[in-house]
């Protein structure tokens, strides 16, 4: 008996590990830099002003636009409320949402592979750069990371338990996890097909199905309604353009790396289990992917965040061939392969640097609200009017007031609380240009002109079409991704 202690000691310090090393290194990555320079851009700012509206306002807005999202504005909407509106809060719950993602990947890993295994995968999310992107924006698609890599946890533990009549609390989490996530953003419903191809590979049993078929079957009833709903609001997406083959390079790439990962850790598989962490990784890797090509075939909707959800996945397949590597080496240089991982990690960092610098740079988005709101107020005069081209530039003032205050925004009719929408309701072109020409001084904040589109509202033309006529640039400021240019009338 006192020979077994040492191990019994070992396998408890191993767990503890596993538990609390890869979401303490994720945090880590995830609060380094989080303000990004106190920068905000539109998809972001997006989120602040819909969560500093009331809840009933929200309810409203989503009616007519990012019904989508309703569940994660209303979560933030309560984060603001609490702890107030700062960067901090815009990011924190993606940061706390990928380490708990990959405290997922790593118990996943040691429970199929073993000690190693478990510790590299969950190292290895908070570092691929698909992640490294989104563990620090203030958008659903970690949460969703989270979501996904829970259910998938839930559903390994039920597969290696088999079916029972103690079962069923885990099936129920299983299937209000994949609901949540549906809540969240529906495409992440692939992760359902990426399970049944899991269920498939181990030739689970007919309960197992079944159960799975009834939870997962509940999942997609619970989220039907939103998915009908915001099926209405489709014009949403109409900006992304059709599927190419240059898009499909990424996933191409993505797709090679997890097959050699499935591969190099082939026989990661722990002693006298039926799993294996290519049977879950492997499908959560390319079933997303994949299907989201499919469905871009129908409707041009290929955005990689859609599918974040998938690097689960591949973080687990890289973390089986870590621990492949180890057991490689173990034999022959037993102390340098308890190395293998933690070097592994450590020049992928390295080598990495320039990537996380860049994630954690305002230049890493299209814009910068909070920049150029800065730039405004730094113009402006009492009395001058502002104008802005398009009207969703409208997101600087209502993400910082302050920059705007004194201006007149004399082409809008009702806000966009008002009005229950995102931009507000703007005059008709004839009033527009009606009050344009009573002001003396005007500022046009638009795009930069690198990304700039031409005005293709009627509105928006009247706007630049009166300004061209009857006033003269005194300045024009162009600032991380969005333009300042200050007006004078003539004469």
């Amino acid at each position: 008996m006192p020979s077994d202690i040492p191990h019994i000691s070992e396998s408890r310090r191993r767990r503890v590990l596993v538990w609390l090393v890869p979401p303490v290194w994720t945090l880590g990555l995830g609060l380094w830099g989080l303000s990004r320079q106190d920068s905000v851009w539109r998809d972001e700012a997006a989120t602040w002003q819909v969560a500093g509206r009331s809840a009933g306002e929200i309810w409203a807005m989503l009616a007519n636009v990012d019904a989508v999202h309703g569940l994660y504005y209303l979560l933030m909407h309560g984060l603001f409320e609490v702890f107030g509106a700062s960067t901090t809060t815009l990011r924190l719950p993606s940061v706390l949402a990928v380490s708990a993602a990959a405290t997922c990947v790593a118990l996943i890993g040691r429970r199929l592979a073993g000690f190693w295994a478990g510790l590299g995968g969950g190292l290895t999310l908070g570092l691929l750069p698909a992640v490294q992107f989104y563990l620090q924006e203030g958008r659903p698609y970690a949460l969703v990371a989270a979501g996904a890599g829970l259910s998938t946890l839930l559903l390994v533990s039920l597969l290696e338990r088999g079916p029972g009549r103690r079962a069923w609390p885990r099936w129920a989490a299983y299937g209000i996890a994949v609901l949540v996530c549906a809540l969240l953003n529906w495409l992440s419903l692939l992760v359902l097909p990426a399970h049944a191809a899991t269920l498939g590979w181990v030739r689970a049993g007919r309960r197992i199905w079944l159960r799975w078929a009834a939870y997962g079957s509940g999942a997609v009833a619970g989220a039907l309604p939103l998915i009908l709903f915001s099926r209405r609001q489709s014009e949403q997406v109409s900006w992304i353009p059709p599927l190419t083959w240059t898009m499909l390079i990424g996933p191409g790439i993505l797709l090679a790396v997890g097959g050699l990962g499935a591969w190099a850790g082939r026989s990661g598989r722990a002693e006298g289990k039926a799993l294996s962490v290519a049977a879950v990784g492997l499908p959560l890797l390319a079933v997303p992917q994949l299907g989201l090509i499919g469905l871009s075939l129908v409707q041009p909707l290929f955005q990689d965040r859609y599918v974040l959800f998938s690097m689960v996945g591949l973080a687990l397949l890289i973390g089986a061939a870590l621990g492949a590597a180890v057991r490689a080496c173990a034999p022959r240089l037993p102390r340098a392969a308890g190395l293998v991982v933690p070097g592994v990690v450590g020049v992928s960092v390295l080598a990495l640097l320039p990537v996380e610098l860049d994630k954690r740079a305002p230049a890493s988005r299209i814009d910068d609200v909070l920049a150029v709101a800065g730039e405004v107020a730094g113009l402006k005069r009492d009395g001058d009017a502002v104008l802005l081209v398009p009207a969703a530039r409208r997101d600087m003032a209502l993400v910082s007031p302050g920059a705007f205050a004194g201006l007149a925004d004399v082409a809008l009719a009702v806000s966009p609380a008002a009005s229950a929408t995102l931009k507000g309701e703007e005059e008709d072109p004839a009033r527009i240009r009606a009050a344009l020409l009573g002001q003396r001084r005007v500022l046009l904040v638009t795009d930069a002109e690198k990304v700039a589109k031409p005005p293709s509202a009627d509105r928006d033309k009247a706007k630049t079409a009166v300004l061209r006529e009857h006033f003269a640039v005194v300045a024009d400021r162009q600032l991380r991704g969005r333009r300042v240019t200050v007006y004078e009338r003539r004469g």
